[in-house]
């Protein structure tokens, strides 16, 4: 048995070695034609050719999503799924790293074929558009794409490796006072100073910071803070984020955050207008079972990885909504230097160097080998699921 696995480990190696230069000018072709959230045609084209050559059928615009899809080989369980991220950011492109993501799990997707063929089961790719800016993840797990799978496997690119991620539930709040305008001279006393709530709202947020859970994070910008400096502003707006580790204390939180708006109004006399953003981030579920494996498989390849590094940045991913209905992986392969943060430029070339695209072949092969593990060994599978359904209680 130990041998047999062995030989699958070493099938998908060859495999994704075998895929490297058609995944190399995929990488670099969504690299250099960055597309946001919700726009990246192109990219879901690259992608979904090179499964479509590989004999996998594609169904595009999934969840009603035009660069959403669903790429499957095989039937019947165990379902394995790959998840692909290839949206880009404003200004700095792939400075997340996200054409790295996307090329790794589709080589995956490819090389984990052989053992829907030998074993009976299911592989799935499924790409999954707008994780930046609008958790395009979240409506799609609405929509039942990621039910029934056995696990569900992405690896992110990062500075550390580790394979277990840490990610705060995470939900938008938008901010809007509307007070009376006045010349700020001549007239101030006939004005209801719109921005001066904002701020009294802001600074509430500010002081709050200082009486949450160390894990939390609250934080926001202006975004409008009226017209002109002798005109009292009768429009303000703000945009803020709050982050919490379980969804409990971030309704909780949530609650807070706009007492201290709700006091810029009342100390002001401006009225308030809020909406919460529909599509909340929840918190990443681990499992350990996967992590493990997928860890092993790393370290089998020559890299160093944690298994679970708690000093890791604290962020959060639409992949925490998936890891609520599906076993999860979210690991982070390390292609740039320490310090080196995600989302700036410095980042985005790493996304497209050597280093890049090493890290990329190995999360794929990590990956792939991991889908071995899986469907090599049915009790495997069942722990996998056990420790994902004690996660949920």
């Amino acid at each position: 048995m130990r041998n047999d696995l062995a030989s699958l480990k070493q099938s998908a190696k060859e495999s994704v070695a075998s895929q490297s230069a058609a995944l190399r000018k995929i990488a670099l072709d969504i690299h250099d034609n960055p597309e946001l959230g919700f726009k990246e045609k192109q990219a879901a084209g690259w992608l979904t050719a090179h499964l479509k050559q590989n004999g996998f059928a594609v169904e595009m615009g999934i969840a009603d999503l035009p660069t959403a899809w669903k790429a499957t080989y095989g039937s019947g369980k165990p379902v394995i799924a790959f998840v692909g991220e290839y949206d880009a950011l404003p200004e700095v492109g792939h400075a997340c790293g996200h054409n790295l993501i996307a090329t790794a799990s589709v080589g995956a997707a490819v090389a984990a074929k052989t053992l829907a063929d030998k074993f009976g089961g299911t592989v799935v790719m499924i790409g999954t558009p707008a994780e930046e800016l609008y958790g395009g993840k979240i409506p799609m797990v609405k929509k039942g794409i990621f039910n029934g799978l056995d696990a569900a496997m992405l690896v992110h690119p990062g500075s550390d490796s580790t394979a277990i991620t840490r990610a705060l539930a995470v939900v938008t709040l938008y901010i809007e006072y509307f007070g009376r305008e006045a010349h700020a001279a001549a007239h101030p006393e006939q004005g209801i100073n719109a921005l001066d709530a904002m701020i009294i709202g802001y600074n509430g947020v500010t002081a709050l910071r200082q009486h949450i859970e160390p894990s939390a994070r609250l934080h926001g910008i202006i975004t409008d803070g009226g017209k002109a400096a002798n005109v009292v502003p009768g429009h303000a707006a703000g945009t803020f984020l709050v982050r919490a580790m379980t969804m409990k204390y971030l309704e909780e939180l949530k609650e807070r955050v706009l007492n201290c708006f709700r006091a810029g109004a009342l100390a002001t006399g401006a009225e308030l207008s809020y909406h919460w953003d529909e599509h909340a981030y929840e918190p990443l579920l681990p499992n350990f079972t996967l992590a493990g494996l997928f860890a092993e498989n790393i370290r089998s390849l020559g890299r160093d990885i944690e298994l679970d590094d708690c000093s890791h940045a604290f962020g959060s991913t639409d992949m925490g909504n998936v890891s609520c209905v599906a076993p999860s992986l979210h690991g982070f392969l390390a292609i740039a230097p320490k310090g080196v943060s995600g989302h700036t430029k410095e980042f985005a070339a790493y996304a497209a160097s050597e280093e890049g695209i090493k890290g990329m072949l190995d999360a794929a092969a990590g990956i792939a080998m991991t889908a071995a593990d899986l469907f090599s060994n049915p009790e495997t599978l069942v722990k996998v699921r056990s420790e994902f359904e004690k996660a949920l209680k």
